[in-house]
């Protein structure tokens, strides 16, 4: 019995491979499909990989002790190290500043580093050389000043070709502000990630895979009917409707097999390319798109068993007789209750798992299963809806009739050849809900519109003297217009501390009536006045008119020698301000004019400049930052407009945009092959119309409806589907819909993917409607 099996799928096979130029196209196809979405499952397999190096060789960077916070004593081979990690319009710059204990030759090197640079000397990523060279920057280069490149980083030193990164010689580095290392390779400092990107990691992750799963299956059917022709003539010579369906299964393992095939050429060479692509400053290196083994063995069985199953579950749907093929469709409606009880089941399962979600904890699988669940019971609404809607229409112009009474004879094909698109769609609108939601989490308010032109630059300084300095360097920096200058520093209230010995503390800045009319809408300042601050983003010691402030240094530890006191008392008739500059959450506290304060009394200084730029000018900033140099620790620059986001939703923000391109690009080109395939099948009835007369913008026109109905439908029911996967989505994390209307730009895409797949098939369509087709065997 193994044996006769056997040899009917290897007879399957046979059929694939010796079917002539048409049985080699229609195997060509499902191999192409199937390939494009193995390559993406490959690729898939390959990011924990790709991640896990890349994180590898970050931590090799670290320096030994830079979570320790010990202080190493200087050797001949050690190296002090200080941040200099800046930013160039939306583009972070990984950066430190090093400088050797002894003979630079004999210090420990960061990885990827063969010689350490001297002062006024610098190393750089291929990527940040070529952006350095580059005219875009060029207003980059300005800030490395004359520091010559002697050398580039290797691979072992970067998280990715792309990434941009230097290290810069210096000779006046101190190791109270940075590090003495004696090695690299530090792990530590990791904090697990929030909830909400757990969550938004989880749907993500499935609802990009999903249309993938969607486009196999719909692959492997490609060419039905013709194989279904085939099988009638077996039945024909006497095989029995078991026999059909294993050769069914041989044809279609024979192309789903090719298809592996073709998809691990395709990861192969898009691996080869994407170390040269880097999308929002995500890049990889092509050794590290090396997928899981246990991944690559799912999807190695995976796919096949995936092929067979549904190849046959569509036989059951066709009776295959010696006299022809007649389908279960065209007379017995779909059923739709098992497809609403997939959209149950889904919904069931996020309610059941939401509970879990807002205790803080996220079951990963659960979320999954339930996410897969609605997006399988949308997609599976979509054939039912197709026919009950195509079978009510009726007449309209020639190209309409011509499209719809092809969907009312087989409109499962079209549904399936949209599928892909409707699954995408529904679970893109929930992640667009849900990203919303979270980003609005995530993100940290950097001030009201009032402040987008305006930054701010602060300095640790040695004495008040250098105040006035400061303030007007940044003054005369291009495309500054005016500068707002104080001197600020930390006090502490006195009342008794707290459990541990600490005492509560509070911002005091120093300036003078114009700076607090400016940045504070003091309309009524004298010299002598003094206001308290507010902002709801600072939480510090709530400070009243008539307490008494220690502007001494504060002691590092409680039990540490303390200073003598000084004590300034503010003031009785202090009034409350809370502004533009206080709401950007910078600072709370009290502020004097110097009249009321005198700034020597001050310990551990520091100065402030609020700059306003010159409206619509986007290099000003630039220009601020370059006047700021790039050692941070002493002195740094800042827009007070805008928003700043965690780093870690920041980086799975950036992978959204990656994955969604894919998965747009992996659609579009499914849709292409779908329509090219369906095109094929009807070889013979296009030449038949053209024949009659019929015109070919008329047979162009019928192809755009026929694509167009199935695709309006799946956007329609992926919109509701989708808004309604949102909402319960955003139930879990207990947040508010931030955007009810989230389907309407990515509807708008999947319409004018409808207008692109019918361009790219027109080629095709004029060379069927070519005489030649008539001719039979």
């Amino acid at each position: 019995m193994r044996g006769q099996w056997l040899r009917e799928l290897g007879m399957g096979v046979r059929f694939a491979a010796t079917g002539g130029r048409s049985g080699w196209t229609r195997t060509l196809l499902t191999a192409v499909g199937v390939g494009f979405g193995v390559a993406v499952l490959l690729l898939a397999a390959s990011v924990p990989t790709a991640l896990q190096n890349a994180e590898a060789r970050k931590d090799a960077r670290q320096p030994d002790n830079v979570f320790s916070g010990s202080v190493e004593p200087a050797g001949p081979d050690t190296l002090l190290m200080e941040w200099g990690n800046t930013t160039y319009r939306d583009l972070g710059i990984y950066g430190k500043h090093v400088q050797a204990d002894g003979d630079p030759a004999d210090a420990v090197r960061p990885p990827g580093v063969a010689r350490l640079p001297r002062p006024g000397e610098m190393v750089v990523s291929p990527a940040l050389r070529e952006l350095l060279d580059s005219s875009e920057g060029a207003l980059l280069a300005e800030r490395f000043g004359d520091a010559r490149i002697v050398g580039t980083i290797a691979p072992e030193g970067l998280k990715g070709p792309g990434e941009l990164a230097y290290y810069l010689g210096a000779d006046n580095l101190d190791a109270s502000e940075g590090w003495r290392v004696t090695g690299f390779g530090s792990t530590g400092g990791e904090r697990p990630l929030d909830t909400a990107l757990v969550l938004l990691l989880v749907v993500m992750i499935t609802v990009f895979l999903a249309p993938i799963v969607v486009f196999i299956a719909t692959a492997v059917r490609f060419g039905g009917e013709r194989r279904d022709q085939r099988l009638a003539a077996l039945r024909l010579v006497g095989a029995d409707v078991a026999m059909t369906r294993r050769v069914a299964a041989g044809e279609v393992l024979f192309g789903t097999l090719l298809g592996l095939v073709t998809g691990f050429a395709l990861f192969l060479a898009g691996r080869r390319i994407a170390e040269y692509v880097t999308i929002s400053q995500i890049s990889v290196y092509a050794d590290d798109l090396t997928p899981v083994w246990w991944l690559t063995l799912l999807v190695m069985t995976a796919v096949p068993v995936v092929a067979i199953v549904v190849t046959l579950a569509a036989l059951r749907g066709v009776s295959i007789g010696p006299l022809g093929v007649f389908r279960a469709g065209t007379t017995r409606r779909r059923r739709v209750w098992w497809r609403g009880a997939a959209l149950v089941l889904g919904v069931a399962a996020l309610l059941y798992y939401g509970s879990t979600v807002r205790e803080g904890r996220v079951n990963e699988w659960g979320v999954a299963a339930g996410v897969l669940l609605m997006l399988a019971g949308v997609t599976a609404l979509l054939p039912w809806a197709v026919e009950r809607v195509v079978s009510r229409m009726n007449g309209g112009p020639l190209a309409w009739q011509l499209a719809t009474r092809r969907l009312q004879l087989n409109s499962g094909m079209a549904a399936r050849a949209v599928s892909g698109v409707t699954v995408a769609v529904a679970g893109a609108v929930a992640l667009h809900m849900l990203f919303s939601a979270v980003e609005v989490q995530q993100t940290k308010e950097v001030g009201r519109e009032s402040l987008r032109d305006r930054a701010e630059a602060s300095a640790e300084i040695e004495d008040a003297a250098e105040f006035e300095p400061f303030v007007q360097r940044y003054a005369r920096t291009e495309g500054v217009e005016s500068a707002y200058g104080w001197l600020g520093s930390y006090a502490t209230v006195d009342v008794e501390p707290d459990a541990d010995g600490y005492l509560p503390g509070t911002g005091v800045r120093v300036a003078d009536c114009r700076t607090l009319r400016a940045l504070f809408a003091a309309e009524s300042c004298a010299d002598g006045d003094a206001f308290l601050v507010g902002s709801p983003h600072v939480q510090e010691a709530e400070v009243r008119p008539g307490d008494r402030l220690n502007l001494a240094e504060i002691p590092e530890e409680p039990d540490g020698p303390r200073p003598e006191p000084v004590w300034w008392t503010v003031p009785e008739d202090a009034r409350t301000l809370s502004d533009t500059y206080a709401e950007a959450g910078y600072f709370v506290g009290v502020v004097a004019t110097p009249g009321a304060l005198d700034a020597s009394r001050l310990s551990e200084l520091s100065a402030g400049a609020v700059l306003e730029t010159a409206p619509g000018d986007a290099d000003a900033l630039e220009h601020v930052r370059n006047t700021a140099g790039l050692r941070e620790f002493q002195e740094r620059a800042q827009p007070l407009g805008g928003t700043v986001f965690t780093s870690e939703f920041v980086t799975i923000r950036n992978a959204l945009f990656v994955g969604a391109l894919v998965v747009m690009l992996v659609i579009a080109a499914s849709m292409v092959v779908s329509t090219l395939e369906q095109l094929r099948e009807r070889r013979r009835q296009l030449s038949v119309l053209v024949a009659f007369g019929t015109r070919r913008g008329t047979l162009g026109a019928s192809v755009l409806w026929q694509t167009a109905v199935p695709v309006v439908l799946g956007l329609v029911l992926a919109s509701a589907g989708g808004t309604g996967l949102g909402v319960l989505l955003l139930d879990m994390l207990g947040a508010q819909v931030t955007d009810w209307f989230a389907f309407l730009p990515l509807a708008g895409a999947g319409l004018g993917m409808i207008v692109l797949v019918t361009l790219a098939s027109l080629p095709m369509l004029w060379r069927l409607m070519r005489p030649d087709g008539l001719r039979t065997e």
